[in-house]
């Protein structure tokens, strides 16, 4: 390059001015030399590493934990590996999903011979399934949660799934059908009182087949609102059918003979006790001197309670606030987002089964469970080596009522020709099970002891089974109460204990699993005895880890869910929130916040918040914070309330709003605001919805079918939204 040319590119063309000087090109010359022979330093002088030379030692207070190690996508070259037919894909928020997969895995593996294989969909590269061989069948199993939204897990299937353009493995566009070599069974798992109902099952199996996939049978649904066992049980067996005919297997031939066991356990005589786990979730509870580790789903933080106490003024009734501590964790929330509290089963419960199975005097045995299946993506169904106790306490789902299946798998092992019969029965039966076990909330424990002779330890019920078909133990989600822009440190719980009993059981009571342990560790902090009658919790947690006897200190695990549940970004929007009970939970975080902005001098825009309870002197939850509150947001703050049980008519939320119908409307319509409902899905909230519509009818002049359309539209454009449960 000739040196005219290099001062036209050095010379800026609209000021004839230079770029550069001299003295930089040079320097910049050198340095790009250096960068050369250092990258090239091998190439060109060779390796003059001397390979024997030994590393310096690392001290065990700087060892840090190995990640783990990356996960085999690729699920197709696992299934010709593992000389597999049929894999089962499933999404789970709690669990659910993956036990229902891995029944239908055993099911079609023993009665039919299928080589099936069950996988979170999660650690699988879905784009693989355009080369899906056409012999073979896959299996989709997907929970909807929230607002429509995929579980956690499901989250990058969906993303690629739902959006415009799908690009899979072979490039192959959607219009050319690029799955028309797959076949599939989709079971959806939802709750009907949400609107979008199995919204994510839905959604896949219509995709699926829009892009050439051929689905097998009828797609199955299930509702969580007190039907699921029986809509799965329901479906299945003409599924089987289809899948039978599909894969052109004989019914009449399948396969019968003894039980296989689906895990190994072995009682361990030598033991490291460093790495039994006593409750821990991971390897990292286990691990010293970790530096920063993450919290989440599969790691929850032992989150000390820094504040406790009970908000109801009622002597058979509790609702337990508790502020927990996050400083120094590495855990972020927003305002309106979810925390789960990791639970445990009463000690009363868990002593309860393990002696009806005989192993209360082995209580604190070590042992290892191990899947008989070499292929399954789960070898262990919880970290092992643990305890017997530790199993029934902390890793399964003791507290639940039994399922139909399950008892009448049960009758195989029953003692006596009566016991066998009565399981039988309750197996086939589905009203008699619904009486006497489902609405009865009967728990294993209680199932067994009815075969009982005489009360004595059964034996004859493989602990294998009931490792392999209780489900196994869940987070509870509550929504935080507090905001993230005035208290980043803690979070606030908000939790009503739920007590209750049976229509069919009036003699005995129930406890909610999570807001009862809940309610012992405020008892505990706050030196309240702890009544003998109720349940009670090993709350100092394994190893005593979450316990310091000499400060009174508790601390409880948690992790953070994020949810699309948000105050608008602009804090002049106007927003109007009905949350009745628990319901304000998450409003008197949305206040706060708004609150905050305000005495910041932000300009904020209208706040109204419907909040309904029995009697203002029981259970207004918050009474004077939310007084003291709207006082600071003055003239652009509203607390509207209902207090149902003051008056000889009832008086609800819903009756409030449509007293306000004007105003709420105009905040709506006129000013943009955003609508928010949190509570009761069954009645509540489909009532608010249906309050809603008649104002819109009324205040908008609209006819019925526009106004539900317009409420629908809000929904859509995220100005109407729900944290709902049933």
């Amino acid at each position: 390059m000739s040196s005219d040319n290099l001062d036209q590119i050095l010379t800026d063309p609209q000021t004839d001015e230079p770029l550069i000087d001299t003295f930089d090109l040079i320097f910049l010359i050198i340095a790009g030399a250096a960068a050369v022979l250092y990258i090239y330093k091998d190439t060109l002088f060779g390796n003059k590493k001397n390979v024997t030379a030994q590393p310096a030692p690392i001290s065990n207070s700087t060892l840090k934990p190995a990640g783990p190690p990356k996960k085999n996508k690729n699920f197709l070259k696992r299934m010709s590996d593992t000389d597999k037919n049929v894999i089962l894909f499933y999404g789970s928020q709690t669990g659910t999903a993956e036990d229902y997969a891995s029944r239908l895995a055993k099911e079609g593996q023993q009665r039919f011979g299928l080589k099936t294989m069950t996988v979170d969909i999660e650690d699988c590269d879905m784009t693989l399934l355009d080369t899906f061989p056409k012999d073979h069948i896959a299996f989709f199993l997907l929970a909807t949660y929230g607002e429509g939204e995929p579980t956690d897990d499901a989250v990058d299937f969906w993303e690629l799934i739902t959006s415009e353009s799908p690009e899979f493995s072979e490039g192959i566009p959607v219009e050319e059908k690029p799955l028309s070599s797959l076949r599939y069974v989709v079971f959806a798992l939802g709750n009907r009182t949400y609107e979008h109902f199995n919204a994510v099952g839905r959604t896949v199996d219509k995709k699926l087949t829009e892009f050439g996939a051929s689905k097998i049978g009828e797609r199955g649904e299930g509702d969580d609102d007190g039907s699921l066992e029986e809509d799965f049980l329901g479906w299945k067996e003409d599924m089987w059918k289809a899948v039978c005919e599909a894969m052109q297997i004989d019914q009449n031939e399948v396969i019968t003979g003894d039980r296989i066991a689906a895990y190994k356990i072995t009682e361990l005589e030598t033991f490291d006790n460093n790495n039994v786990y006593y409750g821990e979730h991971n390897e990292q509870s286990l691990m010293v001197n970790v530096n920063r580790p993450t919290y989440d789903a599969k790691n929850p933080y032992p989150s000390p309670v820094i504040v406790t106490r009970d908000l109801f003024n009622s002597t058979i009734r509790n609702c337990v606030h508790m502020e927990l501590d996050i400083n120094g964790s590495g855990i972020h929330y927003e305002t309106g987002d979810h925390v789960a509290v990791w639970p445990m089963n009463a000690e009363q419960d868990v002593e309860r089964l393990l002696k009806i199975l005989g192993l209360w005097e082995k209580r604190d045995t070590v042992v290892s469970v191990e899947s008989t299946d070499s292929t399954v993506s789960k070898k262990y169904p919880f970290p092992i080596p643990t305890t017997y106790a530790t199993i029934f306490r902390n890793y399964l789902d003791i507290h639940v009522p039994t399922s139909r299946q399950f008892i009448a798998t049960l009758a195989n092992y029953a003692p006596t020709e009566e016991g066998k019969s009565k399981l039988t029965a309750l197996g086939q039966d589905k009203e008699a099970y619904r009486v006497k076990v489902s609405d009865a909330h009967l728990t294993l424990a209680e199932v067994l002891e009815s075969i009982s002779p005489d009360g004595k330890p059964l034996n004859s019920i493989p602990l294998d089974l009931i490792i392999e078909t209780l489900p196994r133990l869940q987070t509870r989600y509550y929504s935080i109460s507090s905001s993230s822009k005035s208290t980043p440190t803690s979070i606030h719980v908000t939790a009503t204990v739920l007590t209750f009993n049976p229509s069919t059981a009036p003699q005995k009571t129930v406890y909610g699993l999570a807001t009862n342990y809940l309610l012992q560790v405020s008892r505990k902090l706050r030196n309240i005895p702890h009544p003998e009658t109720s349940p009670s919790y090993l709350y100092s947690g394994p190893r005593n880890k979450y316990y310091d006897e000499s400060t009174n200190n508790i601390m409880i695990p948690i992790h953070i869910r994020h949810n699309n549940f948000k105050l608008p970004k602009n804090p002049k929007i106007p927003v109007i929130m009905v949350g009745p009970g628990t319901g304000v939970a998450p409003f008197r975080g949305f206040v706060i916040e708004r609150a905050h902005y305000k005495a910041q001098g932000v300009e904020v825009g209208d706040t109204v918040l419907f909040f309904g309870c029995r009697r203002r002197d029981e259970d207004f939850l918050y009474e004077s914070e939310l007084n003291e509150l709207f006082t600071t947001l003055d003239k652009n703050g509203k607390l509207v309330t209902a207090f149902s049980r003051e008056q000889s008519n009832k008086v609800y939320v819903q009756h409030k709003l449509r007293e306000h119908d004007e105003y709420v409307w105009d905040l709506i319509y006129n000013r943009g605001g955003y609508f928010y409902v949190c509570g009761d899905a069954k009645n509540m909230a489909r009532d608010v919805n249906s309050g809603l519509i008649q104002i819109a009818q009324s205040c908008g002049a609209m006819d019925e079918i526009s106004a539900t359309n317009y409420i629908k539209d809000l929904r859509s454009k995220g100005r109407y939204l729900e944290d709902v449960w049933s």
